[in-house]
């Protein structure tokens, strides 16, 4: 059974075109094996991809494209061009500098490639006439934080402690003055573009080799029989498989284009259902044991730069909304995460097969009568 068949409307979206930014990225690279599965017509618009190995290149992926552009987001021109060319059904704009270790260093290039890369794929959209449905991905790290802990939910306050963060709810800003100024919700007769922000972060899965990941530090430290040394072991993150929100991005698309309507164009959260706290150390103490072997050691700097020590996004309008849901319990991500690496360390030919079997698994867990899969305990 096929991602497709399992979830819900999701059919919708066979034979579409579809033009992906970031595709080369690790979430971009998860998103192109789905489309694949659904028919789509896809347009690639993105860097070349931004590490090595990749899941990309590893799985072979660029023969899944109709067109490929190397490019920076950030070349409005060029992007426009691209995005007319393509006329396409639904756009994903997946692009952005997406570490938040890389934007203490590189601040400038970050707001740049999240604010102004978001900007130009919108204005690309606006000038293409084209209706069609737009999902800008942005990330659970756009809200102001909450001191208490409690979950955000879409109509937090956006804000942000860091550049990363901050360009992030900026990106929300921008998307949300294009589409009260271009795309008007009540006015989709006339402009046809439907354009809505999702929220999701912390996506574990096989294939992300970036630097400053926790799942890529641990990997080459247990690969090399090193302890996996852990900067910040208390931090809480709403860890979750990658297909979890691709899935969620999809059915809402899947929606937009089966039945325009102002209800889909705002922003939506992606995120584990349940309320159990997975800490840094947790993930790690869990991926050693689905591994087979391993340590860590505790290497906190209380000089380094701030991170939110506890994110939780509440996930009650996509479940409603949506009736999407979650399929894999954090044990089942971690455990599906360490068996993709081990295996592609045996196999470096075996990555699209490796995605595959996931992709059916979690196929098969959404069409398992009455499973729930965040209700057990992670």
């Amino acid at each position: 059974m096929s991602l497709s068949q399992s979830l819900h409307g999701l059919q919708g979206l066979q034979g579409k075109r579809v033009f992906v930014t970031g595709h080369t990225g690790f979430k971009g690279s998860w998103l192109l094996l789905l489309l694949k599965g659904l028919g789509c017509h896809v347009t690639g618009y993105a860097l070349e991809p931004p590490t090595s190995p990749s899941l990309f290149a590893a799985a072979r992926l660029r023969e899944f494209l109709e067109i490929d552009h190397e490019a920076d987001i950030r070349d409005a021109q060029r992007l426009a061009a691209a995005v007319r060319q393509a006329e396409p059904d639904l756009v994903i704009h997946l692009a952005a500098q997406a570490l938040v270790g890389v934007s203490h260093r590189r601040p400038l290039d970050t707001f740049s490639t999240n604010v102004v890369g978001t900007a130009a794929l919108l204005d690309a959209v606006r000038h293409c006439g084209t209706p069609c449905g737009v999902i800008v991905a942005t990330s659970d790290k756009c809200y102001e934080p909450h001191a208490d802990g409690q979950p955000h939910a879409e109509s937090d306050p956006l804000g942000g402690h860091d550049p990363y963060s901050a360009s992030k709810g900026a990106a929300e800003l921008v998307s949300a003055a294009y589409r009260r100024s271009f795309f008007p919700p009540d006015r989709l007769d006339k402009h046809g573009v439907q354009l809505a922000t999702v929220r999701a972060g912390n996506v574990i899965g096989g294939g992300d080799w970036a630097e400053d990941r926790i799942i890529t530090d641990i990997v080459r430290h247990l690969a090399a029989g090193e302890p996996v040394p852990l900067r910040n072991p208390a931090a809480i993150r709403p860890w979750q498989h990658v297909l979890e929100p691709l899935a969620g991005y999809l059915t809402l698309a899947a929606r937009m284009l089966e039945k325009p309507a102002a209800q889909w164009c705002t922003g939506w959260n992606f995120g584990p259902t349940d309320d159990a706290d997975i800490t840094v150390q947790q993930l790690t103490e869990l991926f050693i044991a689905a591994w087979g072997a391993g340590s860590w050691k505790d290497l906190h700097d209380p000089r380094a730069p701030i991170e939110t020590p506890l994110l939780r996004l509440a996930v009650n309008k996509a479940t409603a909304g949506l009736a999407w849901r979650p399929q894999f319990t954090a044990r089942e991500a971690i455990a599906r995460t360490a068996v993709w690496y081990r295996g592609f360390a045996a196999d470096p030919h075996s990555a699209r097969a490796l995605c595959a079997s996931d992709i059916g698994l979690h196929a098969a867990a959404s069409a398992a009568p009455g499973r729930h899969a965040m209700g057990t305990n992670a």
